[in-house]
């Protein structure tokens, strides 16, 4: 009796998951069709199919215009608030007056701030992939800031030319060496805003898995199966990688707040899966946001800014470009173009904006650039792949409707 009971209630569970789905399918054929359509859509890609590639990625795109231009014209109220806002603005910023010094420092520090919020958004909202804009921008500034501050003494840089070109500045530095935390000040603003647009590209995992809990719907998301599929293991879980998705997801479930605080102030891959544990057991928005904003913008950013500015202050360099030139047989070669480079930014920190500054290419100069464009270009082609999988997963859904309707 109790053998017939339980398999009552295994059939009445599967045929409300099949009734909540709107089909009566078997389950493995469904979840084979599922993989066999994502499949597909991963082959979609602009070295295997490049014309329906940019076909599908022109139509996503249209459909999302359109989609955005619709929910605009939906809050059009809010939308004229805005162009009237604007327009104030822009009569305010063109109106000749004393408060014009005032806007043109306003207007500096708000596309500085943008600019650094939008490479944070950039590094962690996971278009496909996420560019990596601390290694390739913000560790570089802070890198530039440091190596010039212990060179001038000073981190006084005239403004302009920074922070575009930094040069030392003209007055006598101060007697004894500079302090690390007058270097910590100088790159704060830049880097709290980096770790803030990084606290906002955490965003769309949250969303995505609140939505499909309030909604009961099974998102095709990778990550949010394979969190459910995790839920489901937890207590079989064995591998290293899985115990530690399984400790996050408690960590965060179970502390709340501080929890979160904790993954978001740590460097941690795994951080996107506390977005959809927080979102799938609905953990109020100010509670998660709060939390990482506060990890990820103040705890984790001075943690990794106080990293760069150590490990590029003036004697730990000099003692790694020595231990390069002590290297046998290529230590000297390779040794070389480290000096060239660090002396030729030697020169350009004492040269003056208008003057001359003796121009050289040096390969570690032209490599880091080649690098950054390389980068920029595959997070580029990683957009297009996944717009157009996007559309592609359009198609498949709407032609799986039309089956269900006949």
């Amino acid at each position: 009796m109790a053998e017939n009971g339980t398999d009552c209630d295994q059939r009445r569970i599967r045929m409300s998951k099949e009734q909540h789905n709107g089909n009566f399918t078997d389950s493995s054929m469904l979840s084979e069709r599922k993989r066999r359509e994502r499949e597909e859509r991963l082959n979609i890609v602009l070295w295997k199919k490049p014309l329906v590639t940019l076909q599908y990625f022109c139509l996503e795109t249209l459909l999302n215009v359109k989609e955005w231009t619709t929910k605009l014209w939906r809050r059009r109220g809010v939308l004229a608030c805005a162009v009237l806002a604007l327009a104030a603005l822009t009569a305010l910023y063109y109106i000749e007056g004393a408060h014009q010094q005032y806007v043109r420092y306003m207007e500096k520090k708000f596309f500085w701030c943008a600019y650094w919020v939008g490479l944070g958004i950039l590094s962690s909202v996971g278009l496909g992939t996420g560019l990596h804009t601390f290694l390739l921008y913000l560790g570089p500034h802070i890198a530039s800031v440091t190596l010039a501050a212990y060179e001038c003494n000073s981190v006084n840089f005239p403004e302009p030319p920074y922070p575009d070109q930094i040069v030392c500045p003209d007055e006598e530095p101060a007697e004894g060496s500079i302090s690390l935390w007058a270097i910590i000040s100088k790159v704060r603003l830049e880097a709290c805003m980096w770790g803030a647009g990084t606290a906002i590209g955490e965003l769309p995992p949250y969303f995505m898995a609140r939505a499909a809990r309030l909604s009961g719907a099974e998102p095709d998301d990778e990550e949010y199966q394979e969190f459910e599929e995790m839920l489901e293991h937890a207590e079989t879980a064995q591998d290293f990688a899985s115990r530690a998705r399984v400790a996050v997801q408690n960590l965060v479930q179970k502390v709340g707040f501080f929890g979160i605080l904790a993954c978001a102030s740590i460097p941690n891959p795994l951080f996107d899966l506390a977005g959809i544990t927080c979102g799938h057991f609905l953990v109020p928005f100010w509670t998660f946001f709060g939390a990482t904003l506060i990890g990820k913008a103040v705890i984790k950013m001075h943690i990794q800014k106080l990293f760069v500015i150590i490990t590029f202050s003036k004697h730990i360099v000099e003692q790694m470009v020595a231990l390069i030139g002590a290297i046998p047989s290529i230590g000297p070669s390779l040794q070389k173009p480290f000096q060239e480079y660090l002396e030729a930014q030697r020169i350009k920190l004492h040269h003056k904006s208008d003057s001359a500054v003796p121009q050289g290419e040096n390969w570690l100069s032209w490599i880091f650039e080649k690098l950054v464009i390389v980068m920029v270009c595959y997070f580029i082609l990683s957009i297009i792949n996944s717009m157009a999988q996007s559309y592609a997963k359009r198609l498949q859904q709407k032609m799986y409707s039309e089956e269900k309707t006949k």
